[in-house]
């Protein structure tokens, strides 16, 4: 695999927002797959950490398909709730991964720890890692991360996820105000995109 240019992979997520920006950010000469084409559901998620999540998917969708697989785990940590969601950012909304629920339970949490948190400045991230496999061969994994707080309330109609209400920093906006053009060059995913894509 080394050496050759890799020109077609599936794209391990049967999320259609990370599909999509998975997609705009591969370059063009790269035919993608998706799990639908194959009609695959996921793996069990039961790593520790985003790098082993991502691992896990990208091992799993490539053995199934025989193709090379790019994967993504990401998530959302708040400093506030213990770095809570964390890897279990899409469990928060409960089995269809219902992100209006996730965003609820985020603000009935802050405002079980201190009913004041509206007037603090709350630290989160968002995490991505994204890995490249082969069959059993790990090709790549790496991560990227992106700083920013906790918006006051949900703003936005763009993105998808925690975006409306995570404002990066040194922004007035959150994602999901933002064109995803602009996003796209801010966030976790593209970080940790532009450290993998010597492998692709």
């Amino acid at each position: 695999m080394k050496n050759k240019k890799i020109n077609k992979l599936i794209i391990g997520t049967n999320n259609k927002g990370k599909l999509k920006e998975i997609k705009d950010l591969l370059p063009k000469y790269i035919k993608t797959l998706s799990t639908s084409n194959f009609n695959l559901k996921s793996p069990r998620e039961n790593g520790k950490t985003f790098r082993q999540n991502s691992l896990i998917k990208s091992k799993y969708f490539s053995k199934k398909t025989n193709l090379v697989c790019l994967a993504d785990d990401s998530g959302m940590e708040i400093d506030f709730l213990n770095k809570k969601p964390g890897i279990y950012s899409a469990r928060w909304g409960g089995k269809n991964s219902d992100f209006n629920k996730a965003i609820k339970r985020v603000y009935r949490e802050l405002n079980k720890k201190d009913k004041n948190w509206r007037n603090k400045k709350i630290k989160a991230r968002f995490i991505c890692a994204l890995s490249i496999s082969y069959l059993h061969k790990i090709i790549a994994c790496e991560l990227g991360k992106v700083e920013g707080s906790i918006s006051h309330k949900p703003k936005g109609k763009n993105g998808f996820g925690y975006d409306p209400i995570f404002i990066p920093n040194k922004s007035k906006k959150t994602f999901a105000e933002m064109p995803s053009s602009k996003k796209y060059k801010l966030d976790h995913r593209y970080k940790a995109f532009k450290k993998i894509k010597k492998f692709l």
